[in-house]
């Protein structure tokens, strides 16, 4: 960089600038930039570099579950550049879930220069460390000057390498950046990069070898959640071992849930030893069974950090497990006893379906894994209820799926679902009340990136886990109705239409189906309504279904 310049402006310009070349460098893809002054050095130089695909929004809370979908979707970090003051604040639920779940994404907030901190000036916050220790590292460089030139790259690479994960677990970086006015400026010569390509394009984390875990001949049940990719399943099951997963799992066994409602089929399949890998099942019911059977559990800490809230695991090994590890090898018998149970009620659960069937919330959400494998297109899935019928009632899942199971929040989910969408193809299911909490997320809807996105939202008129919770029998009905199902009189599809995207209805299982073809056929977004039942009629359909397995399970095995 020449030394000569002397213009705050233009320094601050080539080092946002500089930033972006070293991002670009080591494979950035994405930047997502909300409007605001003081961040306009950010936004121009990622609008210089033509390789980028750029995500506009105006609403900085839906931007950062946006940004969150395209880091999921694209398997790495992704930039969001907000400006001062609150706008930076807007991000604190999404550095929340990115931290919990991993996900890689550099949060780049402007800031006032020191002397308009302290002194009442307008959109200026402190910034320091906002997100406290959830962001893998915090940057905050000062306003730029020319003789700190040589630690621009290596700072851009410290993020991008946290973000990644290379020295923890992935997650969310923040740099806080001062600029000072004038703010537009254009950038020399940069200072130098390595040459040749970056080292850090491609990094993938080494894997280390499982330490000295012997399991031959033991009945091993693996339950795996949020982080765990479909190949480390695919291992698990080559090993003979009987794998229970979350909603995202690829591969896993379904109706696990159900299943283990009932006592006798509990102590059929008790384990010798249970294997956590990544988050945690949304099931209840299966903890609960962990707890008692009170067998040996192992977490292996390849797919990530291994979520233990019951402090039910007493080894933790390096690595992830493999087909070709003969001392991992499992008793398969006990593996296949499970498989022919699920399997056993898959093939109930279809019997029962036809095109005419009324939609049920756990129709809904076997549908739309159907239409995921079908299409082959990637599905998120929203928290509450949505997230359950998907894990319990599912057939296993075939494609991508994901789901904001960090923190569990119904924050951002409609934000999540066009993030992982733009540009492409992608499905979302949630419930009515986490549409209208994320309804500013359908002002962009996919913005320029385009693609074709269906969002199906089971409208059952208010928060409908609530109603399988102590708190819907143990206050009257207004004050539970008042306080925690909190329904809302809104037509949804309406809604959608008002914001300008497509908004249909379905009642039965051939309408959703048609309807999520038509709107995976066409451009933009489709927001599909499934009128299903009362949220206390959806209780008692579960507690049916519950009995029916019950029932399934237990008659063949007579």
């Amino acid at each position: 960089m020449q030394q000569s310049v002397t213009s705050p402006s233009v320094v601050q310009a080539t080092f946002a600038a500089t930033l972006f070349d070293e991002w670009c460098r080591s494979g950035l893809t994405d930047v997502v930039i909300c409007p605001g002054s003081r961040s306009t050095p950010l936004a121009v130089a990622a609008s210089d570099r033509p390789e980028l695909r750029l995500h506009v929004r105006i609403d900085e809370r839906s931007a950062g579950f946006f940004a969150l979908g395209r880091s999921l979707a694209t398997k790495r970090p992704v930039a969001i550049v907000v400006t001062s003051g609150t706008a930076a604040a807007e991000l604190h639920a999404v550095v929340a879930e990115a931290d919990l779940s991993n996900v890689a994404l550099l949060v780049l907030s402007a800031d006032r220069p020191p002397e308009l901190h302290g002194v009442r000036a307008p959109q200026t916050i402190d910034q320091r460390h906002l997100y406290g220790a959830m962001v893998r590292r915090f940057e905050e460089p000062g306003v730029a000057r020319p003789e700190a030139a040589s630690t621009w790259r290596p700072l851009a690479s410290r993020l991008w390498l946290d973000a990644l994960g290379v020295t923890s677990p992935a997650g969310p970086v923040h740099l806080n950046a001062a600029f000072v006015e004038p703010l537009t400026a254009s950038p020399i010569d940069l200072p130098p990069a390595r040459a040749g390509a970056s080292p850090w394009r491609e990094h993938h984390q080494s894997q280390k070898a499982v330490a000295d875990l012997d399991v031959r001949g033991q009945r091993v049940l693996a339950v795996v959640g949020s982080g765990v990719e479909e190949a480390t399943v695919a291992h698990c099951v080559a090993l003979g071992w009987a794998v229970l997963g979350d909603a995202t799992a690829q591969g896993s066994l379904a109706y696990f849930d159900p299943l283990l409602r009932d006592e006798r089929f509990a102590t059929a399949v008790v384990p010798d030893l249970v294997v956590r890998l990544g988050g945690l099942p949304a099931s209840k019911v299966l903890r609960e069974q962990v707890r008692r059977w009170q067998v040996r559990a192992v977490a292996m800490n390849g797919a990530g950090p291994v979520a233990d809230p019951d402090g039910l695991v007493s080894e933790v090994v390096e690595g992830l497990p493999r087909r070709d590890e003969a001392r991992l090898q499992g008793d398969a018998t006990y593996a296949a006893f499970w498989r022919e149970a699920t399997d056993r009620v898959g093939a109930w659960l279809e019997q029962s379906e036809n095109d005419d069937v009324w939609l049920s919330e756990p129709t809904v959400a076997r549908a739309l894994v159907a239409a995921s494998a079908q299409h082959q297109v990637p599905l998120v899935v929203g928290s509450s209820m949505p997230v359950r019928d998907v894990e319990w009632w599912s057939p296993p899942r075939q494609f991508a799926t994901y789901a904001n199971r960090g923190a569990n929040g119904i924050d951002g989910v409609v934000s999540t679902v066009l993030g992982v969408a733009a540009g492409s193809q992608g499905l979302g299911l949630v419930g009515d009340i986490t549409m209208l909490h994320d309804v500013s997320g359908l002002v962009d809807g996919l913005g320029d990136a385009g693609g074709s996105c269906v969002l199906v939202v089971a409208d059952n008129r208010g928060g409908g886990i609530f109603s399988f919770l102590p708190q819907a029998t143990s206050m009257p009905p207004e004050r539970f109705e008042r306080l925690f199902a909190t329904p809302r009189p809104h037509d949804l599809a309406v809604v959608a239409r008002a914001f300008g995207h497509i908004g249909l209805t379905a009642a039965t299982r051939g309408e959703l189906r048609d309807a999520i073809e038509t709107g995976l056929g066409q451009p933009g977004l489709t927001v599909v309504v499934a009128r299903v039942p009362s949220r206390e009629e959806n209780v008692r359909y579960h507690e049916a279904l519950n009995r029916a397995v019950r029932e399934c399970w237990q008659a063949g095995d007579e």
